[in-house]
């Protein structure tokens, strides 16, 4: 059954999210099982003993260590993402403008407001961050704060605030991490398998006939490490979408949604690593759409027009901040129920 309006889309995304997040345990011990075919494979454990059975006896190591980096990550993840990206914080003082915006967002939802960071670059981005009130942060660039007016700027803050009322930041923190512990394994096996047979150490004969444990190890090492990258990603995409219903709602001006996007379309550009692009406004670095964090500008665009009653213009100036038109339905918007990104909905907003 179709999601029906924005608050039940949320909470059915919520569900699905979560359930995709239960995998990575599964792809953990996944990995596991790779790493005790290797070993079996390299002759340094008995080839006649069950693979599961090994794979229990090493489980609850790997899940200490996962548990380890977890809460060093949790600790540490505001430091890892500032070092990474080049952000820092401000004060009302030093940007009155913003912080008044992104003020009178979280009171308008009776919020603690966040921490205000800003990364020195033309670009034109944005992110939030954080685990729980009082650590919620949001992120913008100085070629953001250039670019926009105030109107598409409050869209932009209000689209990351939509983060973090729908605990989006919090989802994405902990799927990265996860898919940081996937992702180190499967390259601590493809590594392992190319320098022993970049070397070509060890006992031949000993491992004479244990190619297939090797072969097997590394396709299970590979399907972990892809299915780790696309449960992320596939978490990000599906909350864009209601990230920016949630800006139209805050705001009520779809319009200035649409024409930041069209704006940053093309400009977004930060070299960051995945798992922090992943958090981005929008991420243009995607090489193909199936590996891609964010559904591609056009479409969120269209997705406004049609369901949010927004008007897309041909050309955005900018430089020169442009006057926002009233919110005025679109004349292609669906007057009945129809299955958008955001679920079925009896009008643009009814």
């Amino acid at each position: 059954m179709g999601a029906v309006g924005l608050q039940t889309y949320i909470w059915n995304n919520n569900i699905k999210s979560t359930l995709l997040l239960l995998g990575f345990p599964l792809l953990l011990l996944a990995m596991v099982y790779a790493f005790v075919l290797l070993l079996m494979g390299f002759g340094y454990l008995p080839s006649d003993v069950p693979p599961g059975a090994l794979m229990l006896q090493f489980a609850p190591m790997a899940i200490g260590a996962a548990a380890l980096w977890f809460v060093i990550a949790y600790f540490s993840y505001q430091t890892i993402i500032d070092a990474s990206t080049g952000a820092h914080p401000v004060s009302r003082q030093e940007l009155p403008r913003v912080y008044n915006l992104l003020e009178n967002l979280a009171i308008s939802r009776g919020m603690k407001t966040p921490t205000l960071r800003l990364i020195d670059t033309d670009a034109m981005n944005a992110f939030a961050t954080g685990l729980h009130e009082g650590q919620y942060s949001v992120t913008v660039t100085s070629g953001l704060l250039d670019a926009l007016d105030d109107q598409e700027l409050e869209a932009v803050l209000a689209h990351e605030m939509t983060h973090v009322i729908n605990r989006d930041v919090r989802l994405m923190v902990i799927a990265s991490i996860f898919a940081g512990v996937i992702t180190l394994l499967a390259q601590i096996i493809y590594r392992s398998i190319m320098w022993s047979s970049w070397t070509g150490g060890g006992d031949r004969r000993r491992r004479s006939g244990a190619g297939l444990f090797i072969i097997v190890a590394l396709v299970v090492a590979a399907i972990g490490w892809v299915l780790a990258l696309v449960i992320k990603m596939a978490i990000s995409r599906r909350r864009e979408y209601v990230a920016d219903a949630g800006a139209v709602e805050l705001t009520k001006n779809p319009d200035a949604m649409i024409s930041a996007l069209q704006k940053i379309s093309g400009h977004s550009q930060i070299h960051a690593p995945s798992s922090v692009r992943s958090m981005f406004l929008d991420d243009d670095e995607g090489v193909m759409s199936f590996f891609a964090t964010h559904p591609p500008i056009s479409k969120r665009i269209d997705a406004l027009v049609r369901y949010a009653g927004g008007v897309a213009r041909e050309s955005v100036a900018v430089v020169e901040p442009a006057a926002t038109s009233p919110a005025v339905p679109h004349p292609d918007a669906p007057l009945t129920g129809e299955e958008g990104p955001w679920g079925r909905r009896p009008g643009p907003w009814g």
